[in-house]
């Protein structure tokens, strides 16, 4: 897959010269909504004979629309996570649009002539609720006056799942309550963060249970605080995990919200290393203990469900 980043405007000897099938959409989560979507384009462009191209943003486009801090914007996916994605669903190009004030406020035919018609596409694939300016003026229903008969217009009918839309939103709300294997089986995926390993207090050696300490990004949306099964992925192999989202109420108030991993069976030093890590199982919400023994009692237990879990 050829990553393509394209910083409007984009120079036309950027784009490569073949005719595409291109599917529009941002993607975050790729979801089972978002891979119908892909899939759709995927059977054209075989049928076609034709490459596989979609284009996505960097950044989601409420932060230009609503002038919000980037930091309050929390993904499902990180950008390299989507990458990731994207080339294990076959796209030959993936355009990375950086979605700035000037693309922003792109006509609807100024985008369709520039970043549909100027990519090549002789399929636009999307779904049914993808826009490109003001709803009213720019969703699917208006696309074929502004394609002028140079592309074919394919809308993907909504994805629904018990009655509801399979959505990135749905999922977060998910994420919020707790309800991973609800997330898991929406994404056709484990949930994943991806972190770097750092120093913490070591008070899990004390306790008997070290944990790794994850530092993510900021942007990342994390499940609801609480206990889960998990792994993680070191270098290249996934080991099963007991993971905790929370603060460490036990040993004080006010304490910073962390990412911990308890790995089962594991004793090697690895700090500094780039790891994933997948949520599998909600275990339990984070409790404040009266006092060390109960909260070794406790995770003891959770060692215990996490080895069954995985059994």
């Amino acid at each position: 897959m050829k990553i393509i980043k394209i910083r409007h405007p984009y120079q036309a000897d950027q784009i490569p010269p073949e005719d595409v099938v291109l599917v529009l959409g941002f993607f975050d989560g790729v979801h089972l909504g978002h891979q119908r979507v892909i899939n759709r384009g995927k059977e054209i462009a075989k049928k076609e004979g034709l490459k596989l191209a979609l284009m996505t943003f960097n950044q989601h486009p409420s932060i230009v629309f609503k002038k919000i801090n980037p930091s309050q914007v929390k993904y499902l996916t990180t950008l390299e996570q989507k990458e990731e994605k994207m080339a294990l669903l076959g796209v030959d190009y993936l355009y990375e649009i950086d979605f700035t004030s000037s693309f922003a406020h792109l006509a609807p035919q100024e985008f369709v002539d520039q970043y549909i018609v100027g990519l090549h596409a002789k399929y636009a694939v999307s779904g049914f609720d993808y826009t490109y300016g003001p709803k009213e003026i720019a969703d699917v229903a208006h696309l074929p006056s502004y394609a002028k008969n140079r592309f074919e217009v394919i809308t993907v009918p909504k994805e629904e799942d018990s009655g509801e839309k399979i959505s990135s939103t749905r999922i977060r709300e998910l994420l919020n309550a707790g309800e991973i294997n609800e997330v898991t089986r929406l994404l056709g995926a484990a949930y994943e963060v991806e972190g770097v390993v750092v120093h913490g207090d070591a008070r899990g050696r004390l306790l008997g249970f070290p944990t790794a300490n994850i530092k993510v990004k900021s942007t990342v949306h994390l499940p609801k605080e609480g206990v889960y099964v998990s792994e993680i992925k070191v270098g290249e192999t996934w080991y099963q995990a007991m993971g905790s989202i929370g603060h460490n109420d036990t040993f004080g108030d006010d304490r910073e919200l962390t990412v911990e991993l308890y790995i089962l069976n594991f004793a090697q030093d690895i700090y500094g290393e780039h790891v994933k890590v997948r949520w599998h199982h909600f275990l339990r919400n984070q409790v404040k203990f009266p006092n060390v023994e109960s909260l070794i009692e406790q995770l003891k237990a959770d060692e215990k469900a996490t080895a069954d879990y995985f059994k």
